[in-house]
């Protein structure tokens, strides 16, 4: 009995550890730019696994690392596929409390783009290390990680675009009347907001690819945040566009419930099986 509570004992802590033992990592050392970009893998176990690069939300403000980082990671762990979340540049509090990104230029777009980017690039070169799929990188974002996901799917080169993009009740438009004003000033900064031309470059719905990767996208109806008809703007673009794309829109869920089994609603919290079927459908 008591070899059975050790062997027991020793079975949870080699899990505890093998999840405890996912250290971040600075995506940009080692190159010539001096930022602090951290990168947290959740490892599945096995080779050739699946990886998604997790953006939180958080207006290009903050980022939600609970809810839609470190409970997504687990979650997507927990499945075989091996999670990256990401905490890429945002302007951060200071910049929406003083709005001193009028005189000094903060960090802004393209800077968090950049970091996506920098983090498929850190996968792709240590996937065997990471028992990755090089093949097989998706970015998954939320709210403006999901504007974030998209930006990836659009604005990379076609060599470095994820497989595919989950844009998880995203930020779409940068244009009146259904923009998400928040994300707009953290995104473009105080001193360009007037530029009509980045508004239009920054409103992912106006600039789809015709060989855009597929698309898994999620919302809520009663949205109090990102105002629905974002994710509309995005289907109806993808569609025009022939892009192969899932588009679920519920009834009810409301904004920022990630993977939190306590948050949501029962219907908006079925995304995440219906994400684990979407994959599979668009494995090759």
């Amino acid at each position: 009995m008591k070899k059975t509570i050790f062997l027991l004992f020793c079975m949870v802590l080699s899990v505890s550890m093998y999840v405890s033992a996912q250290h971040p990592v600075n995506i940009w050392q080692g190159t010539p730019c001096k930022h602090r970009v951290q990168l947290t893998p959740w490892l599945a176990e096995g080779k050739g696994n699946r990886a998604v690069v997790v953006c939180p939300g958080g207006s290009y403000f903050w980022h939600d690392m609970k809810h839609e980082g470190e409970q997504v990671a687990r979650w997507l762990q927990s499945q075989g596929i091996s999670a990256f979340v990401l905490r890429y540049r945002t302007a951060y509090v200071p910049a929406y409390l003083f709005r001193f990104r009028y005189v000094v230029r903060g960090n802004r777009y393209p800077d968090a783009l950049d970091d996506v980017r920098q983090s498929l690039r850190y996968i792709r070169s240590h996937a065997d290390a990471l028992g990755i799929d090089t093949a097989q990188i998706m970015v998954m974002g939320f709210s403006a990680g999901g504007h974030l996901a998209m930006l990836a799917a659009e604005q990379l080169p076609v060599s470095e675009r994820p497989k595919a993009v989950a844009a998880i009740y995203p930020v779409v438009t940068m244009q009146k009347p259904y923009v998400h004003k928040r994300s707009r000033r953290a995104l473009m900064g105080e001193s360009r907001l007037r530029n009509a031309a980045l508004r239009d470059s920054l409103s992912v719905e106006r600039h789809v690819p015709s060989d855009c990767p597929p698309v898994f996208l999620v919302n809520c109806k009663d949205d109090p945040i990102v105002d629905y008809h974002n994710s509309e703007l995005l289907d109806s673009a993808l569609t025009a566009k022939d892009i192969r794309h899932q588009y679920l829109q519920y009834s009810s869920g409301g904004h920022g419930f990630g993977a939190d089994p306590a948050k949501g609603s029962a219907e908006s919290r079925g995304w995440m099986e219906a994400f684990l079927k979407w994959i599979h459908v668009n494995e090759q």
